[in-house]
């Protein structure tokens, strides 16, 4: 049995490199697309009530 440390490292083609570079791009793109989690969706909503008391010269519309 040979020990997988004493064989020596072969360094990769530049086709197996490029393939491991596009691989890792579309591993990250897939993973941003499909996160389900987008915080700006939940806690950016703007102002609150106590906002709005202390500023009641601010005259906008409010998002539904």
């Amino acid at each position: 049995m040979i020990a997988l440390a004493s064989l020596p490292l072969r360094k990769p083609s530049a086709l197996a490199s490029r393939l491991a570079a596009l691989m890792d791009l579309c591993r990250n793109r897939m993973a941003r697309f499909a996160n389900p989690y987008h915080p700006e969706r939940h806690y950016m909503r703007g102002p609150g009530p106590k906002w709005r008391e202390k500023h009641p010269e601010a005259n906008f519309d409010l998002p539904r």
